[in-house]
């Protein structure tokens, strides 16, 4: 039996667009980004997505609405990574005190490190037990690079190239060679 996780990331937000890492700051979307949610609502209508979860965060929440899931179970799993002292700011910042600093390797001080982080991917992977499919995660940029590690079992720091936009997709398959990351980054 084959088995589709869709991820979708928010629209893009203030933050998103400047480059500060946005955990718990719960920004709205920009006219932008609710105009990228929308661009999501047809190509996901025709996926025959059958389970919708959601992070708790207004923006991933509005996200969904705007792309037809407005009764997507909301949980905290599905929050962005936790940035800790580096709530706000850019890499740029981060890497003048910090060289080097790569968040899926280093972690974030008074935040997550990358081994929570990766536990609470499978923790939000096990939420998929039982439930039928396909199944979408509407989150956030840095958990969702995540999630994809834990869903094919690799170790969090692959995370680290891969890159996901502001309004995509992208599609985790489990089937006859296992879990997969099959698409990704999609724009619509």
């Amino acid at each position: 039996m084959s088995y589709d996780l869709y991820l979708a990331r928010h629209g893009a937000t203030e933050w998103s667009l400047n480059g500060r890492h946005t955990g718990i700051t719960d920004l709205p979307l920009l006219p932008e980004g609710e105009e990228e949610a929308r661009r999501l609502r047809p190509k996901l209508a025709e996926l025959g997505i059958k389970t919708a979860f959601v992070s708790d965060r207004g923006r991933a929440r509005r996200t969904a609405e705007l792309a037809g899931f407005p009764d997507a179970a909301v949980t905290p799993l599905l929050e962005e990574a936790d940035y800790g002292d580096y709530e706000g700011l850019t890499s740029a910042q981060i890497h003048a005190v910090r060289p080097g600093w790569e968040i899926y390797h280093d972690g974030c001080p008074g935040g997550e490190s990358p081994q929570q982080l990766y536990a609470r991917c499978e923790a939000a992977l096990a939420l998929l037990d039982g439930e039928p499919g396909p199944a979408i995660f509407f989150s956030h940029g840095h958990f969702l690079r995540a999630v994809s590690t834990a869903w094919a079992q690799v170790a969090i720091t692959v995370a680290t190239h891969l890159s996901l936009g502001t309004g995509t997709f992208c599609r985790l398959h489990d089937g006859d060679h296992g879990r997969v990351i099959e698409e990704w980054n999609l724009p619509v």
